[in-house]
Order: C-alpha cells, then structure tokens, then sequence
C-alpha cells in the first residue's frame, strides 16, 4: 500500500482545515525552563502523570492513523521533552510507515546521547527541531536552570545535521531582561552554520511561569534588532499554517523564523490540534479544557467513532485567542505547555 492516502477535508467553524496534529509523548522533563516549568513550581515532590494514565505507543499509532485517514500529513512528538519518553525509537518506526504522514518531526531540547541521533533518524523521523536559548552558557544554564551547557546542545544540532536530517531548526524564546542580549549571537551563528533559527516571543502559556506582557521581546524590535547588522527581506511561508514568519538574509543566504503569536496572531491560519500525553485533544495552545479521547480508546470505541468524535470537536472549534488577548484573558486559567506540547 502506497503511504500516500487520498487527503480528506475537515474544517472548523472559522474555515480552517484539520492538517496538524502535535503529540505530547510525556510531560516530564528534565529541564527546568522559566518560561515553560520553573524550578520551584515542578519541584521534586511535583507530581507528574501516573503511567497507567499515558497513552501507549499502540494507542498513539491508532490514534494517528484515525487523524491521517482525516487529512493530517503533519505530526510532530513533543513534551515535556519527548526524548524522556523510553524507547521513543519504537513510536516513531510505528508512525513513520503509516499512510498519509508525510512530515514526522520531533521537538527536543538536545540533551541526550548524541548516539540516539543515529537511531532516531533511522526509525524515520523526518525534521528535528532543537531548542536553545543562548550561546552563553551563563545565560542558557540561567534559563535551563539545570547547568546544562549551550555547547552540548549545539553538538547535537551539528550531529544531527551530519546525519542527514532534511532540515533542523533551532527555537529560541526570547525573553525581556534575560537573553534579548543573546539574539544577535545566535542570528550570526545560525546565519554561518546554515541551520533556520526562529526566535519566538515569549507567550503566556499555563500558569506557573508568571508571563507579564511587558517581559515580551516583540517580532518587530527582534526583526529590527538583526536587520540593522544582518539586513533582512520577508519571504512567502512554505504552506498554509505556518506559524514562522519567514525572512531571508540579503547577503550570504541563509533564513530566519520569527514566531509572533502575542503581538502578531496567526489564529486565522492556525489547522493544529493537539493530544496530550494521558490523552485528551485540544484545540489551541491556550485551551483551558480538553476532550477526553482516551477514555472513548479504553472503553472499546470503533476507529470509526473515534474519527466521528475527531470531527464533532474540529467541526464545532472557534478558538482564536491570540487575536482575542487581553490583559484580562492572559490571567485565564490555561493547561501549562509541558504538558499539552509546545
């Protein structure tokens, strides 16, 4: 059987199609990131999922198979961070094969074995996405709060590029009166090692990580902050939904990803969903509720119930609240990113 399928159309109630589907593997890990899980709030006595309440790698193949058979060509592993997640290897060769996923990529902090590159790329993962947040390693072990060095990361990059993955981006949050200072550096590294950065304003997501609107680095002052000595010209996205604004270097080649979603939202381009790591789908980044999928799994659902479950909440989907925020709505109660996936 051809692993290309015939693509079906679903759509939400503001026209946008279903094509995304990010998946939480875990929500441990083991970094302690201010703006994602600060130390002393995921302390050691925080209790995470139970393992009986996360999903199996068989639950999880079934599951994407149900949302490629819907029109979901991209699915991208997540956490926490999903290198924590034992035997990942084995997920991804289960996903790899399966009929319409035709982009498989992966989010990771790069912490692990560079050995696991290897055997990642030959499960089949496609694209890897690397998060740092400085070249400084006061400034990055500041952020990761676990004396983690920035050049430890930068060699799973380079491996992984030596590898022959298609294509690895490095994520960078960007955060007022932290690592602002570290943006020049990495844009001029990047530039020279031929590797996408895309440096990402810093976004109220969960509760625990004291988001205040005034912390934010906007994608204007980062775009001016690089033009000024790494002249810049903006370029059209890939595909519908994508979140980076794409810009190009006028000298040398070379890319640059700004991820906007506080100042400038994309909510009107937005097909993702998302599956949590015990199972409940959520249908934007700063959702305070999800549907429970995994109790329909376990209490014996047809396939053909879980898609017509996939497509009531997708059908019914109305949320745009980047577009909508406010000061008020920013102090709503939202699930936190370590656990409903970056």
């Amino acid at each position: 059987m051809s692993k290309s399928s015939k693509k079906m159309s679903v759509i939400d109630s503001m026209k946008r199609p279903l094509g995304d589907l990010r998946i939480s593997v875990t929500d441990r890990c083991n970094f302690r990131c201010s703006y994602c899980m600060p130390g002393e709030i995921f302390g050691k006595d925080y209790q995470f999922l139970p393992k009986e309440d996360v999903l199996t790698f068989e639950e999880i193949e079934r599951i994407v198979r149900v949302f490629a058979g819907l029109g979901v060509d991209k699915v991208r592993l997540t956490g926490g961070e999903p290198m924590m997640r034992r035997d990942l290897e084995s997920l991804i060769s289960m996903l790899a094969v399966i009929p319409g996923v035709e982009d498989l990529a992966l989010t990771t902090n790069g912490s692990f074995s560079l050995s696991r590159v290897k055997s990642l790329k030959e499960a089949g993962l496609g694209r890897m996405s690397v998060s740092l947040d400085a070249l400084d390693d006061e400034v990055f072990m500041k952020m990761n709060d676990v004396d983690f060095s920035a050049q430890r990361v930068l060699d799973w990059i380079e491996t992984s590029a030596a590898s022959g993955f298609s294509q690895v981006k490095v994520n960078m949050v960007v955060k007022r009166g932290l690592n602002e200072d570290s943006l020049l550096p990495m844009a001029r590294y990047f530039k020279q090692q031929g590797h996408i950065l895309r440096v990402i304003e810093y976004m109220d997501v969960g509760q625990s990580n004291g988001w205040r609107l005034e912390d934010v680095v906007t994608a204007k002052q980062m775009v001016r902050r690089i033009h000024e000595e790494l002249p810049l010209e903006a370029i059209d996205a890939n595909y519908r939904g994508e979140v980076a604004k794409r810009y190009r270097y006028v000298e040398g080649g070379g890319e640059i990803g700004v991820i906007a979603s506080v100042t400038q939202p994309f909510c009107g381009d937005c097909t993702r969903m998302r599956l949590s790591a015990d199972g409940k789908l959520f249908t934007c980044l700063f959702a305070v509720n999800g549907h429970d999928l995994r109790g329909r799994l376990r209490e014996g659902a047809s396939d053909e119930e879980v898609r017509e479950y996939i497509q009531a909440i997708w059908g019914k989907r109305d949320d745009r609240y980047s577009e909508l925020r406010t000061a008020q709505t920013a102090d709503l109660p939202k699930v936190e990113m370590s656990y409903i996936g970056g």
